[in-house]
């Protein structure tokens, strides 16, 4: 039979129906009764801001590339106009299931509990009172009514500010109708927390705004009243080959970013159809872009609920990772590491290893120069403090992403805090990101030697985000390694290319050839009769030339286990090309965020971390770094450990249908009120009592022709 081609249209799946997919596994996090009622509200909250997001970046995208005339759109063959169909159609329907969760399950549950949200004219005396001095106080001070005429052209509303709409009538010429606008000030709650002694009752920020309303607009009847919300183009549009500047080039966008077109409109359902009309044509909206919803006009606020509520007994249990350990007799950290390397998983071992590995530093006399990258390093930094003492008396560079989307402004403000402390800040290349997670010390040791000492990471270097996220931490002074870590920071300073870099894979130069190497190396063993296997954990699969590799390894009998927990373009189980694919989604309490590669190769298996995913902007428009994990033990606890454990799971895990669809790969059974723990393994769960002591390895329900060694020190 003449050979399949293998980069068919019908063999990808569109990238945004798979990342609407993904947010739909989150919901569905949301309408699970085993999870706490609290942690639900969080997950609906979850994938309303994960939505804003989605239409911020890839639908403003998408919009401005249809009106500058671009037609065709990715691998699966689609346009841009038959993808702007297809995000309605899944938009909308997603958009009434989250509303549905909401009203049906949510809303009753928490009521059921004791938590209430109340309309005012639900409120009793009592809460009305505290409601009329609230607004008095607090919320009056600082509303501006806006009436819509010649005079006073419609506001400019800025990026997801949540707005009142009225529909207004002057009491004595009462033919003509005028739009009011007030915005709500977004320095106040969106859910107001109302003194109650027996119940958690919230009432809107919105409501509050409707009801005072006649307050602000004497001499108008108010015809009907909405809450609104535009969410706007948030890509920045940097011409950076231009620019004299970047930092002062990415602050003068962001600026403009509140600003940009409209994407969407959401509206509450109940909204007069003449306000609806009006505020259509005001942003210059099609019919499809706009949303009403029935409820609160911005889900992700109620965040608030979960934050002001004081219920334990309705949030996941409280969990403390397992701290570093050290095996030597010194317990000196870069004694231990010229020993061995240490390998550490987050949040289940602690983070705090990692901030101590650069606040020691700063104050160690021994350690002469630290260079560091960060992407997104979070409020009160202490790695960034850290490197600003550093800088009194050390050499000190940190090359500090300026684009990292959302994070622009707070990376602007620690760039010019690390310039003024005296530390070399650069921002990277021109066009590129800079997105690998590279911290490397140059010290001098007691034998007089200096030593390079490194840590690599799948993570950004935020200790807040490292409690949520799931990532991998590899310290290592692997004299191969740590001089190609080096050489990565030459790169990012002076652009200077190495003929290679060891035994790092970095893109944009190398990583892609050579993860499509190592699939062709493992579909070579497989053809001649040699065990072949590829374990694949990363957040997003969608370049086309791995997936077509990843068919092609397929063919020729690779059995391949992808884990990834957003998009995938790829199509498993279909006969010829995939059905040895198999990918399967992970969705639980942590954001799963590591990126873990492992090739069985003929028997001498491979194991590699780092911080890339297989698409086109992490391979060929990002610097971004790969590492091999050479210790025996350490590799063995990634395959047999990690990855066994999160292959095993049929709790949180969901495997993806040819269609892609997802199905849960042990559907979950009503539990009741008493939310009874369902049966089945959970790999976050078992992670957690790995790291407390509660559980071992043999809790994995498969019997393993290989254990890993416990070793203290090493896999702690």
């Amino acid at each position: 039979m003449p050979p399949i081609a293998l980069d068919k249209p019908s063999y990808f799946t569109n990238r945004e129906a798979s990342w609407l997919e993904f947010n739909r596994r989150v919901l569905q996090e949301a309408e699970d009764e085993s999870n706490p009622l609290l942690e639900r509200v969080k997950f609906l909250a979850i994938t309303a801001s994960n939505l804003d997001e989605f239409f911020e970046v890839r639908v403003g995208g998408l919009v401005q590339q249809i009106e500058d005339g671009y037609t065709q759109g990715g691998p699966d063959g689609l346009t841009l106009a038959e993808e702007r169909a297809v995000i309605s159609k899944m938009a909308h329907k997603f958009v009434d299931e989250q509303y549905r969760c909401w009203n049906n399950e949510l809303l009753p549950a928490l009521t059921e509990n004791g938590i209430r949200v109340l309309t005012v004219d639900e409120l009793d005396s009592e809460a009305l009172a505290f409601v009329e001095e609230y607004c008095e106080k607090e919320l009056d001070p600082l509303l501006t009514p806006v009436t819509v005429d010649p005079a006073h052209p419609f506001p400019r509303v800025i990026n997801k500010a949540l707005c009142m709409a009225l529909l207004l009538r002057r009491r004595r010429r009462s033919s003509m109708t005028y739009m009011g606008v007030v915005t709500v000030p977004r320095a106040l709650p969106r859910l107001v927390r109302l003194p109650s002694q027996n119940t958690a009752d919230f009432v809107s920020l919105a409501d509050l705004v409707a009801h005072h309303a006649a307050r602000m607009y004497k001499g108008y009847e108010i015809v009907s009243s909405a809450a609104f919300r535009v969410t706007r183009n948030s890509n920045l549009y940097l011409q950076e080959e231009e620019s004299r500047n970047l930092l002062e080039s990415v602050r003068a966008e962001l600026h403009n970013r509140r600003k940009g077109d409209a994407v969407r409109l959401e509206i509450d359902a109940a909204a007069n159809k003449e306000i609806i009309e009006r505020l259509r044509t005001n942003f210059e909206l099609d019919p499809w872009q706009v949303f009403s919803v029935d409820g609160p006009v911005n889900l992700s606020r109620l965040f608030n609920i979960f934050e002001q509520t004081d219920r334990p007994d309705l949030k996941f249990q409280s969990f403390t990772p397992r701290e570093m350990r050290l095996t030597g007799k010194s317990q000196d950290f870069f004694e231990e590491l010229r020993q061995h390397d240490i390998l550490l998983h987050h949040p289940y071992d602690s983070y705090d290893s990692v901030v101590s590995f650069v606040k020691s530093a700063a104050l160690d006399p021994n350690v002469l120069s630290i260079k560091q990258t960060l992407y997104r390093t979070g409020e009160n930094s202490q790695i960034v403090a850290s490197l600003i003492a550093a800088a009194e008396n050390k050499e000190v560079t940190a090359v500090v992403e300026l684009k990292a989307r959302f994070d622009e402004a707070s990376n602007i403000r620690w760039a010019r805090d690390l310039e003024d402390a005296g530390v070399q800040v650069f921002h990277g290349l021109v066009g590129l990101k800079t997105h690998c997670k590279l911290c490397l010390l140059v010290r001098r040791d007691p034998d007089g030697m200096m030593r390079r000492y490194c840590h690599i990471g799948t993570g950004n270097y935020n200790a807040s985000t490292a409690r949520l996220y799931t990532d991998l931490s590899l310290f290592t002074s692997d004299t191969e390694i740590t001089n190609s870590v080096a050489n990565v920071f030459s790169f990012l300073t002076a652009y200077a290319e190495h003929a290679d870099y060891g035994s790092l894979m970095v893109a944009p130069l190398h990583l892609a050839d050579q993860c499509l190497a190592l699939i062709a190396r493992e579909t070579e063993h497989a053809l001649a009769g040699r065990p072949a296997r590829i374990i694949a954990k990363m957040n997003a699969l969608l370049d086309k030339n791995m997936v077509v590799a990843l068919y092609r390894a397929a063919q020729a009998g690779v059995e391949i286990d992808l884990i990834v927990r957003g998009i995938c373009s790829l199509r498993p189980g279909i006969r010829g090309v995939s059905n040895r694919i198999h990918v399967r989604s992970i969705v639980g309490r942590f954001l799963e965020h590591s990126r873990i590669l492992y090739f069985e190769n003929g028997g001498e298996e491979e194991a590699w971390i780092g911080s890339a995913d297989w698409m086109p902007r992490n391979l060929y428009d990002r610097v971004e770094v790969l590492v091999p994990v050479r210790d025996v033990l350490l590799r063995e606890r990634i395959r047999h450990e990690i990855l066994e454990a999160y292959l095993q799971d049929n709790r949180k895990a969901r495997l993806l249908q040819r269609d892609g669809s997802y199905v849960h790969t042990r559907r979950l059974k009503k539990q009741g009120s008493s939310r009874q723990k369902p049966s089945g393994f959970n790999a976050q769960e078992f992670f957690m009592g790995l790291a407390e002591g509660k559980l071992s390895l043999d809790a994995i329900p498969v019997p393993q022709s290989r254990r890993v060694r416990d070793r203290v020190g090493r896999t702690a």
